[in-house]
């Protein structure tokens, strides 16, 4: 019998999508005072987060935050409601989700947490800024690529990440296709690839959230409306619902497809 693929594509965003919080402000309340120095604030430049989240890691560094006091503090970042019960009902149909993160967090703290929380092994591919620990203990991050997109930071496209993958996942997969892509977000940088997904895919958007907002105002619009279907969640549960409706037993697939053999 030969091997039926993952049918569908499931890509997640991490902070504030997988996890409550963002993970740069969870690290910096490990600092004594819980907060930054006003001079490190107002270096932030629009679109420069990277370059912003790199000095976060180096200050902290300095202040003598280690890394085992990060790994504790990004282990205990609690998850969104109903995100666990989202990837509890996605470990049952495995045979039918392929999962990625594309996140413009960092490595160490996107599988940091996902080992903690037992869900690593779901995850084919994490595409986001490489980092590691220098000698001196200061977590180093690097960005992950560049790019031509005028719409996103200078380190971290999406849209790019994601037609990229489907391309080569085609190829890799002998010229079959998902039949169907799920990009789950919440933040501005999540909107630029719901334009590389079509009218049978579906964009979720954390409620009330700047990718919320934005693919509405979009909507609204007159050009530039997003051609897949856009579904706001509040929790976890509210995607369950929906893929539920999405899955019919495999089991039945398989039987029906033998029995026209």
């Amino acid at each position: 019998m030969k091997f039926l693929q993952p049918r569908f594509l499931m890509l997640f965003d991490f902070d504030e999508t997988i996890i409550r919080d963002n993970s740069d402000d969870s690290a910096v309340c490990l600092l004594p005072s819980q907060e930054l120095p006003a001079w490190l604030v107002n270096s932030y430049r629009e679109g420069h987060y990277h370059e912003y989240s790199a000095k976060i890691m180096a200050y902290l560094a300095d202040q003598g935050v280690t890394k085992e006091c990060i790994k504790s503090g990004v282990e205990n970042i609690p998850p969104n409601p109903g995100l666990l019960d989202l990837f509890r009902f996605l470990q049952s149909h495995q045979q039918d989700f392929e999962l990625v993160v594309v996140s413009d967090a960092n490595m160490y703290f996107i599988e940091t947490w996902l080992e903690h929380a037992g869900f690593r092994h779901l995850f084919k591919r994490i595409f986001t800024n490489p980092s590691h620990f220098d000698t001196a203990g200061c977590l180093v991050l690097r960005p992950f690529h560049s790019h031509s997109c005028t719409r996103c930071p200078e380190n971290m496209c999406k849209q790019a990440i994601l037609r990229e993958y489907l391309a080569d996942r085609e190829k890799e997969r002998g010229g079959v296709g998902f039949q169907r892509v799920f990009y789950v977000g919440d933040g501005s940088n999540d909107v630029c690839p719901t334009h590389a997904l079509g009218p049978q895919d579906t964009a979720f958007a954390r409620r009330d959230y700047p990718m919320h907002r934005l693919l509405l105002e979009m909507q609204q619009s007159q050009s530039a409306k997003p051609k897949a279907n856009v579904v706001p969640w509040v929790t976890g549960n509210d995607i369950v619902d929906f893929e539920s409706k999405e899955t019919p037993n495999r089991q039945i697939i398989m039987i029906n497809k033998l029995t026209l053999i």
